[in-house]
């Protein structure tokens, strides 16, 4: 079986199921979602998923609209998580100076990330992302270790700024441990966040999944998981500085 089918029957197989309970009538559906991210192809020298994670997401939320409209019943816990993702416009991904960004992303990012590679991804791209594990090459875990280190284990959240445009966009971990939220990222690929540390006046999620800034950077994927909603993010997109606004509003 070549690998390029293999993905394919992995991410529809969730729409497949679905089908096969409707003609059967069942009263519970069964959902298992699979996002695999494998073949690549070359974008200016860099390796891109094959199978996008914007295919991966349409396919996750298709089925859990399907799944939900059939009747499912949810959880008083379920219930709570209904008002996540803040749905946004697609005008918010609008061309404007630079792609969909209002301007480049910022000349330092943190991280020692690539600034070429934010620039493409955070501006001029809709679909793709980083390699997975991306981040494990950065200086991000090396940091993450070093302040908790510096603060004798305390769980210090991590405010995570827009590469573009320096707004806050996610602070974490909230509600969990760093070693929970590390292992997460580490288990997925990228950087993983739940609705408590999204900073929700700054993001949206469009119809189809697809995770961004209010200023049209692109930042990743809502992947669904059975403890709810999980915004799978790009290292390059949230390694900005914070703007003069933020600093200043932050020491006000």
């Amino acid at each position: 079986v070549h690998r390029e089918d293999l993905i394919t029957t992995m991410v529809s197989s969730p729409m497949r199921l679905l089908q096969r309970q409707r003609s059967q009538r069942q009263a519970m559906p069964v959902l298992v979602l699979v996002m695999t991210v494998g073949a690549a192809v070359t974008w200016s020298g860099h390796a891109w998923a094959a199978v996008s994670r914007r295919q991966a997401a349409t396919a996750a939320v298709a089925t859990v609209a399907a799944v939900t409209a059939q009747g499912s019943s949810a959880s008083a816990e379920d219930g709570k998580s209904n008002k996540y993702p803040v749905v946004g416009d697609e005008k918010i991904m609008s061309a404007k100076q630079h792609g969909t960004s209002p301007q480049p992303v910022q000349e330092a990012l943190r991280w020692n990330v690539d600034r070429s590679t934010a620039d493409r991804i955070c501006s001029f791209n809709r679909d793709f992302a980083e390699y997975a594990g991306y981040f494990r090459t950065t200086d991000f875990i090396a940091d993450l270790k070093k302040l908790q280190a510096q603060e004798a284990g305390a769980q210090s959240p991590v405010t995570f700024y827009d590469s573009v445009t320096g707004k806050p966009l996610f602070v974490a971990p909230v509600g969990r441990t760093m070693k929970d939220f590390l292992k997460e990222s580490l288990v997925h690929g990228w950087p993983s966040f739940r609705d408590q540390e999204v900073v929700w006046e700054n993001v949206r999620c469009l119809r189809n999944g697809e995770c961004v800034s209010v200023d049209g950077t692109h930042l990743g994927h809502d992947i669904p998981d059975g403890t709810g909603n999980r915004y799978c993010i790009n290292l390059v997109s949230v390694a900005g500085q914070p703007s003069a606004q933020t600093k200043a509003l932050a020491q006000a």
